[in-house]
């Protein structure tokens, strides 16, 4: 038997303490329960005789609780850092760096931004939500953060589809690219992003069109009541939203990705049908002026396979290859089990739409990591930013964006494939007199 001698306010305390923690654990068995809680007032005095083992299975079970909440909110809180910390160095990267200031990097620069709006602003209100149980931050403002939470998400797949298809048109048909993608269609096309985002979003949910019932949820922690904040969607709106947010998009990006693949295999193939011809010449007159001057210089010969068309190709297809994959992993689940939710709000359960919305979420964090492993440019843009006290020392001299000087890479490739060309019906002696001069 165990005395506790308590004043009436910690008695109180205690008392709500023993019946929400042992109570709760022990109700799903029907042969447990506490053996004797019996209370008297004496001189302000009570006396309590409960079970040591049911309230110390109710503190473990307190323990493992905040222990997991503990892991959870660490975890969230490094994906958001990592979301906000790669985006802003997106962005830094191309203001700053000159190499990067090309018209095809205002995608990126967008991207970036959505991304960043997606963790500021949609990531830290759902991580304090889906931490604490209940909405803290107000009923008026949850229709403000469901409107951004489907307009920066919105935003960045429409962002990651027009990606892929200036990357399609750059690989595609270089010399064209200059006169097709201007400064002006891609402002156009970015404005056009960001306003459809936000037509899909903000219209549809200021009107209440959204929701299917005007009265929230509301949920009750320590006697008070508090109401919550979920993506709760009609059938409607969520089938119209998620068309236009996630499947049309989709759809598009995976066309681009196998038409990009389908034509760097041809390209490739086409410069195997130029080059073997003379391949075993070349090998050959190799091994002769090998065995004539050992000690002079050694003859160069250039590996087709290896040149820089077939190079870029090649790494164009598997990085937008890694991007779509990625891109699929994160989002495919969400937007399925969001349609599902809308007809059926039994058949997904509370927990796995919250784990399936945070694996959406953390395509922001995972798009400037993307980009910077295949991009030697960003690489060495973020080693300067970072190692640099001040990072805007590269800022001053801004140059405009202009087609004409805008991308490096167009005129370097369309040079090789002319020079490809004009190569095919040449003799192996001369390409040889060629490589010499």
């Amino acid at each position: 038997m165990v005395l506790y001698t308590l004043k009436k306010s910690e008695f109180k305390e205690y008392l709500y303490f023993l019946q929400s923690t042992a109570l709760q654990a022990l109700q799903h068995n029907e042969h447990s329960s506490l053996r004797s809680i019996t209370t008297f007032n004496y001189n302000e005095t009570a006396w309590i005789n409960p079970s040591e083992a049911d309230i110390i299975l109710g503190e473990d079970q307190a323990v493992e609780s905040f222990v997991w909440l503990l892991v959870v909110g660490i975890f969230l809180s490094v994906l958001i850092f990592l979301s906000i910390a790669g985006n802003i160095l997106v962005c830094i990267a191309i203001y700053t760096e000159r190499s990067l200031r090309r018209i095809g990097n205002l995608f990126l620069a967008s991207l970036a931004i959505a991304d960043l709006f997606v963790a500021s602003l949609v990531m830290t209100f759902a991580g304090v939500n889906d931490l604490l149980g209940y909405w803290i931050f107000g009923a008026q403002f949850c229709d403000t953060w469901v409107a951004f939470d489907v307009m920066c998400s919105t935003a960045s797949i429409l962002n990651l589809c027009a990606i892929s298809l200036d990357r399609y048109i750059h690989i595609k048909d270089p010399l064209r690219y200059g006169r097709w993608v201007t400064r002006r269609v891609v402002v156009i096309t970015i404005a056009t992003i960001w306003l459809l985002a936000a037509f899909v979003s903000f219209v549809p949910i200021s009107l209440g069109l959204h929701r299917p019932d005007d009265q929230p949820l509301i949920v009750e922690d320590n006697g008070k009541k508090y109401p919550t904040c979920a993506l709760d969607l009609t059938p409607t709106y969520a089938v119209v939203s998620s068309c236009i947010s996630f499947y049309f998009p989709c759809v598009v990006m995976i066309g681009i990705y196998c038409r990009l693949y389908c034509y760097a295999q041809k390209h490739v193939k086409s410069i195997k049908a130029v080059t073997r011809p003379g391949e075993v010449a070349e090998k050959q007159r190799y091994k002769s002026i090998r065995r004539q001057k050992p000690q002079q210089k050694k003859f160069k010969v250039r590996n087709p396979h290896s040149s820089p068309y077939h190079v870029s190709d090649h790494k164009a297809a598997i990085t937008v290859g890694v991007i779509m994959g990625v891109f699929l992993i994160c989002w495919v689940p969400f937007f399925c089990v969001n349609i599902v939710a809308a007809f059926c709000k039994t058949c997904i359960g509370g927990q796995t739409f919250k784990i399936l919305s945070w694996l959406g979420y953390s395509n922001s964090a995972f798009n400037p990591i993307i980009y910077s492993i295949f991009n030697k440019e960003f690489r060495d843009a973020f080693k300067r930013i970072l190692t640099t006290r001040n990072i805007w020392c590269c800022a001053q001299d801004v140059v405009n964006i202009h087609p004409r000087n805008s991308d490096r890479f167009v005129t370097d490739y369309a040079a090789n494939k002319h020079m490809v060309t004009m190569n095919s019906g040449r003799s192996s002696a001369e390409l040889e007199q060629v490589s010499a001069i």
